[in-house]
């Protein structure tokens, strides 16, 4: 019997996401959450919800899958088209089904705009224009670098976010300043179409240094787990330059596949790439006004910051 048996509906349908960067053990708090406060996970993780990519994307196992119910994994194949709006949709919908068992929705994952899609809605962003893109790929490929200095030029904030080498989120960025001349960051600040949920946001924190020894040990993990190998087959299985195989640890692995990188840099190449995207989600996270800072191994705070606030929805007090 969970701590949370005599909560309302209404509290059961708000939402606790467990937040912060890669490799602080999100998984692992959000599945003690889910014990103790009768809770299924909803994974805000942008690259699990890929079929097949399992080594580079640290899925919660097997074992704890069969556990606690995890929502929005391997949803989709890698070569399949997937954005935030695909994902708040399925999510809505693992959320829907969450709460008609009466249980808590805990969203869990460092892709800090799916959770922004829940809570403040989708920004009012346009539809892809192809030859707006096909413009901005011709000019890469002439310079390397050119659309990550244009960004860094008219848009710094998102070119913050966004790695050098991404080429996608690149193309996207300069695609949406060029058809709307409002900055991407800007529109993704604003409040769009699909949020509302109540929710607290549990952000994960640990030492720096801490953070990047469980970084770098993640990273050679992943290599001696069979990272290239399981690029290789998926290469074989899907087109190489499907979206999904420009994620951080897939994308340093195709380089050592393509012969661009030796394997024996292949686990420094990836543990720099997360430890820079570890930033991006704390610059993220930063600022949120329903976020409350835990240690990411104090488990009962964690508690106790989710038990009050679902207490207050409950109660008809709102979440401040």
């Amino acid at each position: 019997m969970s701590s949370n048996d005599s909560l309302g509906l209404e509290a059961r349908g708000a939402l606790v996401a467990v937040a912060g960067p890669t490799a602080s053990g999100k998984t692992e708090l959000a599945a003690e959450l889910a014990r103790r406060l009768g809770g299924e996970v909803v994974s805000a993780d942008s690259r699990q919800v890929y079929r097949f990519m399992d080594v580079g994307t640290a899925k919660p196992s097997a074992e704890l899958r069969a556990e606690i119910p995890h929502h929005m994994i391997d949803v989709v194949e890698p070569a399949d088209e997937f954005d935030v709006a695909k994902w708040r949709d399925g999510a809505r919908a693992a959320i829907s089904q969450v709460q008609s068992k009466g249980a808590v929705s805990l969203i869990c994952g460092g892709t800090g705009l799916y959770i922004q899609s829940l809570v403040e809605g989708l920004a009012p962003i346009p539809r892809a224009d192809e030859s707006v893109r096909d413009r901005l790929r011709r000019d890469e490929g002439e310079r390397p670098g050119i659309l990550h200095e244009r960004l860094r030029s008219a848009d710094p904030e998102s070119a913050t976010r966004i790695h050098p080498n991404d080429t996608l989120r690149l193309v996207r960025a300069l695609e949406v300043l060029e058809v709307t001349g409002v900055p991407m960051s800007r529109l993704q600040d604003r409040q769009g179409q699909g949020g509302g949920f109540k929710a607290l946001i549990l952000e994960l924190v640990m030492d720096r240094e801490d953070l990047h020894r469980r970084i770098e040990a993640r990273s050679e993990a992943i290599v001696a787990a069979g990272l290239l190998d399981e690029l290789a087959e998926l290469r074989r299985r899907y087109p190489p330059d499907a979206k999904a195989f420009s994620a951080i640890g897939y994308r340093e692995a195709g380089m050592c596949l393509d012969a661009q990188l030796p394997v024996s840099e292949l686990a420094a190449a990836v543990a720099q790439a997360t430890r820079q995207y570890a930033k991006r989600q704390l610059t993220w996270l930063r600022g949120r006004a329903t976020t409350e800072k835990v240690d990411h191994s104090d488990v009962d705070s964690a508690v106790r910051f989710a038990q009050r606030f679902l207490d207050r929805v409950a109660n008809g007090q709102g979440i401040g």
